[in-house]
C-alpha cells in the first residue's frame, strides 16, 4: 500500500489526479491548502487531511461522492455545495458503500451536509456541520440517511440545517453524543426506522428536540432536551410508534416535554420533567405506556390529555412537586393518590384560550375542588403511588 502526497510542490498537484493513480488500500494525503470540489471515489481508499485543507463546492456541484466500500475520509473542511430541489445535493454524499468512516471533518454552508444512502456499518464521528438553513424548504438536512444500517453516529456537532439528523429506513443503529441545536425542524428525526437506539445527545433550541415517528423498538437514554420552545412544539415528539423505552433523559423549559399521538406500549423510566409548560400531553390514541421513577417538577402541567373517559396508561410511584399528600407508613410513597391532571389542564384541552386564565384566583379554586372532588379527570388517570422524594 501506499502513500500519495497532494500539495501545491507535490507530485500531485490536486486530489482528482492523487486518487486517479490511487490502488485500493492506498492513503491520499491532502496538505493544507483550497482545493476544487467535484471529487468522486470509486475505489477503496483512504483520503487524509492535514492541517485541514479546503475541498470547495463553490455554490455549483457536489463536494465528494463516494461509491466504494472502505473509504475513509478524515480532517478536511468541505463547504459550499450546490444546492437544488429536485437532487440531494450534499457536501458528502455515500451511495451503496459499507464500512466507511467520515471523521473530524468541517462542513459548512453546504445543502444536505452529509448525505448517506443505502450504506452500512458506516462510522459518522466528531464532525462539525455549520448550515444557514433560512426556510425548511431551501435547506437539506444535517447528516441525512436513508435505507441503511449498523450506522454509528457520533460525538457530532450540527447547527442551522433543516434536521439535524435524519434517519428513513434505517435499522440497527446508534445516535450517540452529538450535539444539535438551532436546526429549523428537529435535531433529531425518525421515519419508518425500528430497533435503534440514541444516547447522551443534547438537543437545544431547534423547531422541535427529536421527533419519532412511524417507527417501533427505539431506546432513548439520558439525552437532554432543552428549550425546543414555540406555540405547538416539543422536547419529544412521538407520533405512531410502539414499544419503545425512555430511560433517564431530561426535559428542561421545553413548551411540551414529551407528546405523544398514537404512541403504544412504551416505558418511561427514570426521567426529569422541569419547568416545562406541559410535562406529559398524551392523546387518548396512545395506550398501554407506563410511567415509573419519573421527576415531575416545576412544569405548568404535569399531565395533559384529551379524554375524560378511555385512558389505558399508567402512571405508578413517580414523583410531583405538586403531590401535598403524606406518608404516615414511612414506606416512601404518598398514602394518597395523585391525579396529575388539573382543571386547568383539562379546560385548556377543550377552550385553548382559557388559558388566560392560568394562575388566576378562579382556577386555583377549582384546582383544589377537583383535587378532593374530581369531575373533569380521567378516572383511570391517577398515580395510586406517588414517590415522597425524587428517585
Amino acid at each position: 500500500m501506499s502513500v500519495l502526497i497532494v500539495c501545491s510542490n507535490c507530485e500531485f498537484k490536486d486530489i482528482k489526479s492523487a486518487i486517479e493513480k490511487a490502488r485500493v488500500g492506498d492513503t491520499v494525503v491532502v496538505n493544507y491548502g483550497a482545493y476544487n470540489g467535484g471529487i468522486v471515489i470509486t475505489k477503496s481508499v483512504k483520503l487524509l487531511g492535514k492541517g485541514q485543507p479546503i475541498i470547495d463546492g463553490e455554490g455549483r456541484e457536489q463536494v465528494i461522492t463516494v461509491k466504494a466500500d472502505d473509504v475513509e475520509i478524515e480532517g478536511f473542511v468541505i463547504k459550499n455545495s450546490g444546492m437544488s430541489y429536485s437532487e440531494d445535493i450534499a457536501g458528502l454524499k455515500v451511495i451503496n458503500s459499507k464500512n466507511c468512516v467520515i471523521k473530524n471533518n468541517k462542513f459548512f454552508n453546504n445543502f444536505f451536509a452529509l448525505h448517506l444512502e443505502k450504506v452500512s456499518n458506516c462510522q459518522i464521528e466528531s464532525n462539525t456541520v455549520v448550515g444557514f438553513a433560512k426556510s425548511e424548504g431551501s435547506s437539506g438536512n444535517g447528516i441525512h440517511a436513508w435505507n441503511s444500517e449498523r450506522l454509528k453516529i457520533k460525538d457530532n456537532y450540527i447547527k442551522g440545517q433543516r434536521d439535524g439528523i435524519y434517519l428513513e429506513f434505517v435499522k440497527d443503529s446508534l445516535i450517540e453524543g452529538n450535539r444539535s441545536e438551532y436546526n429549523l425542524r428537529y435535531g433529531l428525526h425518525f421515519m419508518f426506522s425500528n430497533n435503534n437506539t440514541y444516547r447522551r445527545n443534547y438537543f437545544y433550541k431547534n423547531g422541535a428536540g427529536v421527533a419519532v415517528m412511524y417507527s417501533k423498538n427505539i431506546n432513548m437514554e439520558e439525552n437532554t432536551f432543552e428549550k425546543n420552545e414555540g406555540e405547538a412544539n416539543y422536547g419529544l415528539l412521538m407520533k405512531d410508534i410502539s414499544d419503545n423505552f425512555l430511560y433517564k433523559n431530561r426535559f428542561v423549559n421545553n413548551t411540551h416535554g414529551v407528546y405523544l399521538d398514537g404512541c403504544n406500549r412504551t416505558r418511561f423510566e427514570e426521567n426529569l420533567f422541569e419547568n416545562n409548560g406541559w410535562a406529559v400531553r398524551i392523546y387518548a390514541n396512545s395506550e398501554d405506556n407506563f410511567f415509573t421513577k419519573n421527576s415531575l417538577v416545576g412544569n405548568a402541567f404535569d399531565v395533559s390529555t384529551n379524554t375524560l373517559s378511555y385512558f389505558t396508561n399508567t402512571f405508578e410511584g413517580n414523583y410531583y412537586d405538586k403531590y401535598e399528600g403524606y406518608d404516615l407508613d414511612r414506606d416512601g410513597y404518598g398514602d394518597l393518590p395523585y391525579r396529575p391532571v388539573s382543571f386547568m389542564a383539562v379546560l385548556f384541552e377543550r377552550y385553548p384560550l382559557s388559558l388566560l386564565l392560568y394562575e388566576s384566583f378562579f382556577a386555583r379554586i377549582m384546582d383544589s375542588m377537583e383535587k378532593y372532588i374530581p369531575l373533569l379527570n380521567p378516572q383511570a388517570l391517577l398515580d395510586k403511588k406517588p414517590l415522597m422524594r425524587r428517585p
